[in-house]
């Protein structure tokens, strides 16, 4: 990758574990269902909110469940803490981005889901593409914010370590309801190594890619739109959403900026018209 662009990227996912905590919870007037679940060796803390067809939220690194502000009232949405976040206790396994989708997808078995809409921000967004790589039969569609979907850089470790000021709410939050919280250090760590040391994705299995995927994010995110731009043009069935006037933490500063284009993408039909072109001409009802 071109220099600048590693470096970008190693000071946004540095600027992602500092993000500060402006939510106010849940928005989704609804009752909420919890509950832990046997996962692949783990005990894994979920919540069910809303109503609708099932849909998955997957938090960023080093995020939790607990901290997600506001969600679409289009689906019925299932949030669970990843390996060593929020809730969910860490256990003597490596973290990686395949055994997080593999954690997913056992959940939803638990569950009984045997489809789901996907949602991922920022890294979350990788695990959310990850499921339709691994788990495509469980996978509908997939929205990814402000992922690049590549490692993240070795240079963000030199940038951010567990007691630094940048990650102090983070680090709050997880000492709040952890089921150890001495386990920060360890649980930081390995969170952090999980993006740096996975191979990412190849071309092949981008381009095999069948279900349809939203690549979205802000016109002033810490992810190039450049970036956003290739992906959707590498992935088959991909559209590209630029959210103007966006950063890289909408979703936490002003989400109704963009969970709009959320809903209108997981309620699209699959059946469209086709596009318009200088060739074909413009016939309302059988073009667009």
């Amino acid at each position: 990758m071109p220099r600048r662009f590693v470096t970008t990227l190693a000071l946004a996912i540095a600027c992602v574990l500092a993000i500060a905590g402006e939510s106010s919870g849940q928005s989704i007037s609804v009752k909420k269902k919890t509950g832990y679940a046997p996962v692949n060796g783990l005990s894994m803390y979920y919540e069910i909110v809303g109503e609708g067809k099932p849909a998955v939220f997957i938090h960023p690194v080093g995020s939790q469940s607990a901290l997600i502000p506001r969600l679409t009232t289009n689906r019925q949405w299932i949030i669970m803490d990843l390996q060593g976040h929020g809730r969910t206790a860490d256990v003597d396994r490596p973290m990686t981005c395949e055994q997080h989708a593999d954690d997913v997808a056992a959940l939803l078995k638990h569950l009984r889901i045997d489809q789901a809409d996907f949602f991922g921000d920022s890294f979350g967004g990788t695990i959310a593409v990850m499921m339709a790589v691994r788990h495509p039969k469980l996978v509908r569609r997939v929205v990814s914010y402000g992922s690049p979907l590549v490692p993240i850089p070795r240079e963000v470790a030199t940038l951010v370590t567990y007691d630094s000021k940048h990650v102090k709410w983070e680090r709050d939050e997880y000492l709040k309801v952890a089921p150890d919280p001495k386990k920060w250090p360890t649980v930081f760590s390995k969170a952090l190594s999980c993006g740096i040391e996975w191979k990412g994705f190849s071309l092949d299995q981008l381009k095999a890619i069948k279900t349809p995927v939203l690549i979205a994010c802000g016109d002033r995110d810490l992810i190039p739109v450049e970036r956003c731009a290739e992906l959707s043009r590498i992935i088959p069935s991909a559209q590209l959403a630029v959210i103007p006037d966006a950063s890289h933490f909408v979703l936490f500063s002003e989400p109704e900026r963009f969970l709009p284009t959320v809903a209108t993408f997981l309620d699209a039909s699959t059946n469209k018209p086709p596009l318009s072109t200088i060739d074909s001409g413009f016939y309302p009802g059988l073009s667009r």
